[in-house]
C-alpha cells in the first residue's frame, strides 16, 4: 500500500492546496491513506471545526496537529466530532482530543497514526519516546501498518525518534520546521524516515508569513503582526510504500507540487 503525508498546511492558501492536490496524488501514486499535519492551517496558527471537515472532505484520512493545538478555540468541540483529528500523545492524559487512532480504509486496510511532540527548544511536555512506546502497544494489536508525525524543532530529536522506532512502525515524518530536508530514507528495520517533510502553502514567505513584518520583527525588535503570505503557493509531502502485512516500508520519495495560480489571502 502507498501513504501519502503532508506536511505542514498553513493559512487558506495551504488548505487551497491541499483541497485541490490530494485527489489527483491519490491517483497519480496509487495513495490509499493521506496523513496531514494542519497546526497552523487556521490563519497561521491552530486549526477548527470548520476547515478539519473541509480537509477531511477533500479526501484527508488523518489530521495531526503540534505546539499549536489549542489556538483555535472550537478545536475543543472538533476533538469530540472527529476522531481522526489528533494532537499530541505525550500532551497529558487530561487534556481534550486523543493522540493516536486507527482509521479504517476501503478494502478493509487499517492504518495507526501517532501524533508526538517535541520537548528541545518546545513547550514543556511529557516524554515523547515513552508515549510512542505506549501508543504503539495499543496500535499494533489492530494494525501493523504505523505512521509517526514527530512534531520538533530539534533535527536530533526527529532523527534520534526515527532511530528509536526503527522497525516498529512504518513511517517516521518530521513536521514543524517547514523546510523540506533530503534525508528520506528506509531505516535498517524497515522504518521510512523524513526530518521534516516541508510546508504545504506560501513559498514567497517566510515559513509561510509574509516578509516584510518578519524582517521588522527580526532587524528592530519591534513586534509585528504576522499574516500569511499568499505567492508561490506548493504543497509538500512524501509517498512511502508499505507492506500492509508486515508493516515493513520499501521506498519513500519526497514530493512537491506547485499550484498553477496564487491562492487568495
Amino acid at each position: 500500500m502507498r501513504i501519502l503525508c503532508i506536511g505542514d498546511v498553513v493559512g487558506r492558501p495551504g488548505r487551497e492546496a491541499v483541497e485541490r492536490c490530494t485527489g489527483m496524488l491519490r491517483q497519480e501514486h496509487g495513495v490509499e491513506c493521506v496523513v496531514v499535519n494542519a497546526e497552523n492551517a487556521a490563519g497561521g496558527s491552530g486549526i477548527t471545526g470548520r476547515i478539519a471537515r473541509d480537509l477531511l472532505a477533500a479526501g484527508v484520512d488523518v489530521i495531526t496537529l503540534g505546539d499549536h493545538a489549542w489556538k483555535q478555540r472550537d478545536v475543543f468541540e472538533a476533538f469530540t466530532e472527529f476522531s481522526t483529528l489528533l494532537r499530541p500523545a505525550n500532551y497529558p492524559s487530561e487534556a481534550p482530543g486523543r493522540g493516536a487512532c486507527v482509521v479504517e480504509l476501503e478494502g478493509g486496510l487499517q492504518v495507526g497514526v501517532i501524533n508526538l511532540v517535541g520537548r528541545i527548544f518546545m513547550a514543556p511536555s511529557e516524554c515523547p519516546f515513552r508515549a510512542a512506546d505506549a501508543a504503539i502497544a495499543e496500535l499494533e494489536r489492530r494494525t501493523r501498518v504505523i505512521v509517526v508525525d514527530m512534531h520538533a524543532e530539534a533535527t536530533s530529536e526527529k532523527v534520534a525518534m526515527g532511530r528509536y522506532l526503527d522497525g516498529r512502525v512504518s513511517v517516521v515524518m518530521g513536521t514543524h520546521t517547514h523546510v523540506p530536508t533530503a534525508d528520506e530514507t528506509v531505516l535498517p528495520g524497515g522504518t521510512a524516515y523524513i526530518t521534516d517533510v516541508g510546508m504545504t502553502g506560501p513559498h514567497d514567505s517566510v515559513l509561510g508569513r509574509q516578509v516584510k513584518p518578519v524582517l521588522k520583527k527580526l532587524v528592530t525588535g519591534v513586534p509585528a503582526r504576522f499574516e500569511v503570505a499568499t505567492g508561490d503557493v506548493r504543497l509538500s509531502g512524501i509517498v512511502v510504500t508499505v507492506d500492509e502485512r508486515t508493516g515493513r516500508a520499501s521506498a519513500i520519495q519526497r514530493i512537491q507540487v506547485g499550484l498553477e495560480r496564487e491562492a487568495r489571502p
